[in-house]
């Protein structure tokens, strides 16, 4: 069967279970091995700083390579044994990998609980999907924290994915999250990885460069798709509405993401977190990014995009939505690459 076709299967499968809690899910198994890996590599290098980025650098090694060889040699092995049984375990690991309804349903738990008007359980709700800390988070905080990690995890758990799954199947799309998973548990500049998770975080800004650029563009497409404004935005003022009405607002809406991707993306440590979040703040008319809290010490983060109104609630629904509809976009640009290449 074509890759193609298993990548759509895939992708119908993840729209419709998502991540089960129940169900032993890859990653969970990588953040297992990468605490053992980082247990034992500690133990057996030196613990100075050159240690520790030696350490760093065997993990980074290991992890993503014995992940692409035990999928890929499971794989052949089961086409011999059974080609049906090999089709449907592809299929497998490729829903395993996209993170489409996981994503929109954690960042609607954020919403739900702000309509509550309970910043408590906003801030646990929150807190399940990014990495600062949310005990002080204000409204508009929570807000902001949500809409960044939907428009970061639209490259990382779905474009990402896909691009590695049409250039090398779903054992590539696995070496590329075990990377992943191993920048999110250590690729941290904090006492304990700051050299230890150096590698980590190199090598995942490497296997996202390409990716999250195409997320960007990706982003602005479904902008002008699927985009909604708020009754306070700019636009809206000229013909009296908060939805679309006309084509010129969506073109207008597209253009903004790419003004602001253009004038922001860089605005970040990473070569590629900015990318899709200064698209979706130029989407939205808002302003994201700005200085968060990360164990305990204060990083001052540029601004990203322009505070043209005040970000509100709903704007994570308009986030869900893009998101939504850039993954759509990109399995049909997968679809269309993969029978003109493969």
């Amino acid at each position: 069967m074509h890759i193609t076709t298993m990548i759509l299967i895939a992708f119908i499968l993840d729209l419709f279970l998502g991540d089960p809690e129940w169900f032993p899910h890859p990653v969970v198994l990588m953040g297992k091995a990468i605490t053992f890996l980082e247990r034992q590599l500690r133990d057996i290098f030196p613990a100075n700083p050159e240690g520790e980025r030696a350490a760093g650098r065997v993990m980074a090694f290991i992890l993503p390579v014995f992940t692409y060889a035990a999928a890929r040699i499971l794989l052949i092995r089961l086409s011999i044994v059974s080609p049906v049984i090999a089709w449907a375990v592809n299929i497998f690991l490729c829903y395993q990998v996209l993170a489409v309804r996981s994503m929109l349903r954690e960042s609607r738990n954020v919403y739900h609980a702000l309509q509550t008007k309970s910043l408590d359980a906003a801030r646990r709700a929150v807190a399940r999907i990014v990495g600062r800390e949310t005990a002080r988070l204000n409204e508009a905080g929570i807000v902001r924290a949500a809409v960044e990690t939907v428009a970061e995890n639209f490259s990382d758990g779905v474009v990402a994915p896909l691009f590695y799954m049409l250039i090398g199947g779903p054992s590539l799309a696995l070496a590329y999250k075990a990377i992943n998973t191993m920048d999110s548990m250590v690729g941290y500049k904090n006492d304990r990885y700051l050299n230890f998770g150096r590698a980590a975080a190199k090598m995942d800004d490497a296997a996202n460069y390409i990716p999250s650029r195409i997320a960007a563009f990706l982003v602005m497409g479904a902008a002008f798709i699927s985009g909604e404004k708020s009754e306070a935005d700019p636009l809206s003022y000229r013909f009296g509405s908060g939805k679309l009405v006309s084509m010129w607002e969506r073109r207008m809406i597209a253009h903004r993401a790419y003004l602001i991707w253009k004038r922001d993306r860089r605005k970040h440590e990473s070569p590629n977190s900015a990318q899709t979040e200064s698209a979706m703040a130029g989407a939205l008319g808002v302003q994201l990014a700005g200085p968060a809290v990360y164990f305990g010490k204060v990083s001052d983060k540029p601004f990203i995009g322009d505070p043209l109104r005040p970000i509100e609630e709903r704007d994570i629904l308009r986030a869900n939505r893009i998101f939504f509809t850039g993954s759509c976009l990109a399995v049909l640009a997968v679809i269309f690459s993969g029978h003109i290449l493969l």
